[in-house]
């Protein structure tokens, strides 16, 4: 099958300067803006916010 471009992977880095990274999908029509998300940070032991990588 081959990958849609409206559901691109994308990597999401912790703002905990911990170098965590969460990979996932996002629906480009959706959301045009870059992706935050408050996720678990292993490193740091606590959520933090992680933003999208381009």
């Amino acid at each position: 099958m081959a990958r849609s471009t409206v559901r691109p992977v994308v990597r999401l880095k912790s703002t905990a300067g911990t170098g965590v990274t969460y990979v996932t999908r996002k629906n480009r029509l959706n959301d045009p803006d870059r992706l935050v998300l408050r996720k678990y940070d292993p490193a740091a032991g606590r959520h933090v916010l992680f933003r999208e990588e381009r």
